[in-house]
């Protein structure tokens, strides 16, 4: 198994960041790589319990992802498990992810993304590349 784990710094305090991460109004603008956009959604990380997306890109391919949201420790820890479901919508491997928000001093805020239990590195890699998508139109919420 892979573990991802990537860290951004954003000119926010943690309470807005978390907003950002927690709240569904939030994530509409940041959720998924750029290129695509949500055509269905259940995004609240605001309390524990079920969540879901669809996202599709500019091909018209679509990409389903599910889990449950396992922890919320306002301001500072959102934790979800995360399953890839098939074009038969029959959800795969089922991983975990968390981001911790920490005060970075001076109105700033250190975010720590860790995605566990990917299957392998080829996996890790993905993951990567739309994580890292995605956080570039979260940065640009705090630009």
């Amino acid at each position: 198994m892979s573990l991802l784990e990537l860290e951004r710094r954003f000119r926010a305090p943690v309470a807005t960041v978390f907003d950002f991460i927690s709240r569904h109004e939030n994530l509409l603008h940041w959720w998924g790589p750029e290129g695509t956009h949500l055509t269905e959604e259940s995004l609240d990380f605001t309390r524990t319990g079920a969540w879901h997306s669809v996202m599709q890109n500019a091909d018209g391919k679509r990409f389903k992802v599910s889990g449950q949201v396992t922890k919320v420790n306002p301001p500072n820890l959102v934790a979800f498990t995360w399953g890839w479901h098939d074009d038969a919508d029959q959800r795969g491997r089922e991983s975990h992810v968390m981001i911790r928000l920490e005060d970075a001093g001076n109105g700033w805020t250190r975010m720590l993304l860790r995605h566990d239990d990917l299957a392998d590195a080829e996996s890790r890699d993905n993951h990567q590349l739309g994580w890292t998508s995605s956080l570039r139109k979260l940065e640009a919420e705090f630009a």
